[in-house]
């Protein structure tokens, strides 16, 4: 048996944490999606947001920016019905708000990955915690990322949802050290 994480104990835990979460994300969409998602999980577990992320997908047109930045009022009230997502009237707007700073950002540095890795200098870092209590909530790159992302208008992008954003994407490699996946 694979020794994983501690957190990556059950499905849909185990099949994200083996082929998505710390691998080095370079996809727009994929970001978009992972920003909204990180977004959407403040102040709950993130197995709430896995188990609804097919929801999602659908409520967001699988994460299409351009597409959700014209989301209106008529389309918020959809998705404050739609029981597959979470329905929060200030994690919804956030999400359409988001989707319209992230397309600026697209125009200003050509891409939004071109941007965020900025950040990592366009290299993941590689920690070294023996257990997942030993991660950090946040880190000083995460606290720069998320005070330049409100500059730039963004919201429900706090230091925390910066890190986990920023674990999501592969930007730091947050595997234990005796996970099978750390040394890759």
């Amino acid at each position: 048996m694979k020794k994983r994480c501690e957190w990556a104990n059950k499905e849909p835990d185990i099949l994200y944490h083996d082929e998505e979460w710390g691998k080095p994300e370079h996809n727009e969409q994929k970001l978009f999606e992972f920003l909204i998602l990180e977004g959407a999980q403040a102040g709950l577990s993130w197995i709430t947001i896995l188990k609804r992320r097919t929801g999602y997908r659908k409520a967001f047109l699988n994460f299409a920016p351009k597409k959700v930045a014209k989301f209106n009022e008529t389309d918020i009230l959809k998705l404050l019905n739609d029981k597959s997502i979470i329905r929060n009237r200030l994690k919804i707007t956030s999400a359409i708000n988001n989707a319209k700073q992230f397309l600026k950002i697209q125009k200003e540095f050509g891409s939004f990955d071109k941007y965020v890795w900025q950040f990592v200098k366009y290299k993941p870092i590689k920690n070294n915690f023996k257990n997942s209590s030993n991660l950090p909530a946040s880190t000083a790159i995460s606290k720069k990322l998320s005070i330049d992302l409100k500059k730039r208008g963004f919201t429900f992008v706090g230091p925390t949802i910066c890190y986990a954003f920023m674990q999501a994407i592969g930007m730091v490699n947050d595997h234990t050290s005796d996970c099978f996946l750390y040394k890759k």
